[in-house]
């Protein structure tokens, strides 16, 4: 029998249409099992499954994060060009990262306001904007 938080991962996975293999019931689990929204790292979410006695690569890892976005269930946010977070919350929502931490948290949305963006390049189309604001302490 599983349980409610194997349960919250297989219906999570089915919600992107992905088969729930041993392995991504056992990170989804990890992301969305308590009902809360994380931002991981594959290394981080590595470690974590390290830690609950499941065994998987670094580069199954990665691999099933990648699925997760691509399957509509995280998305991928870049800080810099060698450091990506993976964020199970969904909604258009800016986010803080602390420099001195390592570490993407959410930003309160209501306090983001956008006046005016760049006129997308002709045949394309705006997908997704992401902001980061980078914070460290004083």
């Amino acid at each position: 029998m599983m349980t409610l938080e194997q349960t919250r991962g297989q219906k999570w996975l089915s919600q992107g249409g992905l088969r729930p293999t041993r392995q991504r019931l056992s990170l989804a689990t990890l992301l969305v099992g308590d009902g809360k929204d994380r931002h991981v790292t594959a290394e981080s979410l590595f470690a974590a499954a390290h830690n609950s006695g499941e065994k998987v690569s670094l580069a199954t890892v990665y691999n099933t994060l990648k699925a997760f976005c691509e399957a509509g269930l995280m998305n991928e946010i870049t800080v810099d060009g060698t450091r990506s977070y993976f964020d199970t919350r969904m909604d258009d929502h800016p986010h803080f990262f602390w420099e001195d931490e390592n570490r993407l948290s959410d930003a309160p949305p209501e306090e983001l306001e956008l006046t005016s963006i760049p006129t997308p390049p002709e045949g394309t189309e705006i997908s997704r904007i992401d902001v980061v604001i980078r914070v460290r302490k004083t």
